[in-house]
């Protein structure tokens, strides 16, 4: 389950995927969240079994044991794990995770709610387990578990960071597209983290393709639609190269020379890219998170996105298709990205 589920105690998660009972979800002892958070409504079995009766019938009904889960799948083991609000386990969940990634030799990926490289950061510490002696990321990197990848959700775009772990990469990567507003990529700074420099990262959209969508939804709210504030595709590919020291992913657009006014127009706080180290700590409380959020659009382009796994005896292909919105992609999707990973713990081929 991502963050979401737990705003109601996870209570909707263990009756639909689990087969619970449903259970009154508690407030929560903060004063303030008591009287202004909405409270969920308690489920009564009959309304239940109606919302069951409109699903197509399944041959077995879901009914996994818990919010945490290891799957044996050809292959592959992959695990996925409760990381709950704030990305932390529990004492148990820690020792259950330690014990499904070191008793069985397979390759192996992880999904998590909560990402372990976003952003140009190394969310380290956030993925802590109860008894304080190790994260999930040491489960991860510990070669004798053999993990290949490692998916998180929350943030909703797509991000790939191949990290080098000893003679190993595991491929660390954002899977948030299918969320309800598309996160910006314009504000990652040019990447820098955990061994992984820019030319290996790899995002959706790219950089310049965000800058220009959130430059027309500002030039729609406070310029009045006029287009003064809007900044075309290539002349922000462009404008993003010159401000991360970067050359356009497209190769038609690096010879695009911006307008004056729209290199104006992207040094406004809605459309700027946080120095490294600085702005985004102080600003990731508030401003951050609710850019999104608040500039949110419903017009094509969605820059949507969801991963394909393909799996064989020796390697595993993940590719990034594109959701655009857009009729012509409908039944043939773009691929933004595409790495093989080798089972012969070989570098992965992107």
């Amino acid at each position: 389950p991502g963050n979401h589920y737990w705003y109601d105690g996870l209570n909707g998660f263990m009756v639909h995927f689990c087969g619970a009972e449903p259970a009154e979800c508690s407030p929560g002892r903060n004063w303030i969240l008591r009287r202004l958070w909405r409270k969920a409504e308690k489920v009564t079995p009959e309304v239940l079994e109606r919302c069951r009766g409109l699903r197509p019938e399944l041959e077995e009904p879901l009914k996994q044991p818990g919010s945490y889960f290891a799957i044996d799948t050809g292959p592959l083991r992959i695990i996925g794990i409760d990381a709950g609000i704030n990305g932390r386990l529990d004492r148990e969940q820690g020792e259950w995770l330690r014990r499904v990634a070191r008793n069985s030799p397979k390759p192996k990926i992880l999904l998590t709610g909560k990402p372990i490289y976003v952003d140009n950061r190394h969310h380290y510490d956030e993925g802590g387990i109860e008894d304080g002696a190790t994260r999930v990321d040491d489960i991860v990197r510990a070669a004798e578990h053999n993990f290949v990848a490692a998916i998180g959700g929350d943030i909703h775009n797509y991000q790939r960071y191949p990290v080098r772990v000893g003679d190993r990469t595991i491929q660390y990567i954002v899977s948030g597209g299918g969320g309800a507003y598309m996160s910006a990529t314009h504000r990652i700074p040019r990447v820098d983290v955990g061994g992984v420099e820019e030319d290996d990262f790899r995002c959706y959209p790219l950089r310049g393709d965000s800058l220009s969508a959130y430059s027309k939804v500002v030039d729609r709210r406070f310029f009045l639609g006029l287009g003064s504030a809007y900044i075309a595709p290539d002349e922000a590919a462009v404008l993003m190269g010159k401000r991360l020291g970067i050359d356009p992913s497209r190769a038609g657009d690096r010879h695009k020379r911006p307008r004056r006014r729209k290199e104006v127009v992207a040094r406004l706080p809605f459309l700027r890219t946080p120095r490294p180290r600085r702005g985004r700590r102080s600003l990731e409380p508030f401003f951050y998170p609710l850019l999104s959020e608040v500039f949110d659009w419903d017009p094509p382009p969605f820059f949507k996105s969801f991963l394909r796994l393909e799996a064989t005896e020796n390697k595993l292909t993940i590719t990034c298709y594109g959701v655009t919105g857009c009729a012509e992609h409908e039944e043939n999707p773009p691929v933004e990205d595409r790495v093989e990973i080798r089972f012969d713990r070989q570098s992965p081929r992107a």
